[in-house]
């Protein structure tokens, strides 16, 4: 059984990364997002959100 023999493991193991790398780099760093970050300025809410598990009532004593 071929998959037993631990000594071809390292070097197809670097040759699939490597050939891997470099079909796909190309690729990768070809790529331009289609919908770029616009700056809206909308106004943030800041009010916090009130939890009910975590307000302290005086009753639960």
């Amino acid at each position: 059984m071929p998959q037993l023999n631990p000594a071809p493991w390292f070097m197809i193991l670097s040759s699939t990364w490597l050939i891997y790398t470099i079909i796909l780099q190309p690729k990768i760093l070809s790529h331009l997002p289609t919908n770029n970050p616009t700056n809206k300025n909308n106004k943030i809410n800041t009010n916090s959100w009130t939890w009910p598990w975590t307000q302290h009532s005086s009753t639960n004593s």
